[in-house]
């Protein structure tokens, strides 16, 4: 509290005293502890210390970047992943089997920032096919000065001191564009876990006694894989994806820096090393709120998986 009144409380005593009234740190610890439930319940996090905004404006302006680029990169990973490795699994030993084992091995291995490094280089640098930062053009913010630097837009509503808007077409192109790189470099780096996870549950699921029935009733190959076999050999894969969704509040820390990609991730390495403890208590308590929400959820469709789930 010295450091962010400028000083030493010999230098500066009266700031001291102001910043710990101002963040009720002067106050009886039962006291302050019962706010502190209360403000979390009610999703009053504070001031920044470093910013000197409310802490949950802040999450505002940033979580609707993160879930664009989470959802995005993790919804692709998942589709991709777990159709190659269905694939992968139905063609056992050959040269597809050991030639996306061993891709998405090694794409698994690399670090996500060399891989974002390199795509910067290629892409960026030497071809000059797409952007190296932001989310928007840099010429937006003097072209479009009255809204922002961005297009106009419909406004429908407010959510966390956020404005909601419907987005133009040149938006979401100018946005596809800057998200590109971002995303590719942590589809890359995902979908090798789905493939393998998938890949490995599927081969134990086709050596059932149930899956040689089926096929012998004649039903087609396609429904065998995706109906009958993925299906039962789900489960791990609802765990892992449900998990996965619930961190997706952490945002890509290492690949937001790299793209200097202004999402939540980005948020949590600043205010790691500025110590902005107000917005770090912040992004914890929604994250953990985010697991709690996903495992709830996975533990439903356990039950409409597997019948044999029962909640009594």
């Amino acid at each position: 509290m010295e450091i962010l009144a400028g000083g030493l409380r010999i230098k500066n005593p009266e700031m001291v005293d102001v910043m710990l009234a101002r963040f009720g740190l002067d106050r009886p610890v039962h006291e302050r502890y019962a706010i502190y439930l209360y403000n979390m319940v009610t999703g009053q996090f504070g001031i920044s210390f470093f910013s000197g905004d409310y802490v949950i404006n802040e999450v505002g302006e940033r979580l609707v970047n993160t879930l664009i680029l989470m959802g995005a990169a993790e919804i692709l990973s998942i589709a991709i992943g777990v159709t190659l490795g269905v694939l992968a699994a139905y063609k056992r030993g050959g040269i597809f089997d050991s030639g996306s084992v061993l891709a998405s091995l090694t794409t698994y291995s690399l670090p996500s920032f060399w891989m974002g490094m390199i795509l910067l280089l290629v892409f960026f640098y030497q071809l000059g096919w797409f952007p190296g930062a932001g989310i928007y053009p840099r010429d937006w913010a003097s072209i479009y000065e009255s809204t922002g630097g961005l297009p106009p837009r419909l406004i429908i509503g407010n959510l966390f001191g956020t404005t909601l808007a419907l987005p133009s077409l040149t938006e979401i192109s100018g946005r596809l564009w800057h998200l590109f790189l971002p995303t590719l470099t942590l589809v890359l780096f995902s979908y090798g876990g789905y493939l393998l996870l998938t890949r490995a549950s599927m081969l134990e699921t086709l050596t059932e006694d149930y899956i040689v029935t089926v096929r012998a009733k004649g039903v087609k190959e396609r429904a065998v894989l995706y109906k009958h076999a993925l299906k039962n050999a789900s489960l791990p894969l609802v765990t892992n994806i449900a998990l996965t969704f619930g961190f997706i509040l952490s945002g890509a820390i290492i690949t937001e820096q790299v793209f200097t990609y202004p999402g939540l991730g980005q948020w949590i390495w600043q205010s790691i090393s500025l110590r902005d403890y107000p917005a770090l208590q912040a992004i914890f308590y929604l994250i953990a709120l985010c697991v709690i929400i996903a495992n709830f959820i996975a533990d439903l469709l356990y039950g409409m998986i597997d019948p044999r789930i029962k909640y009594g």
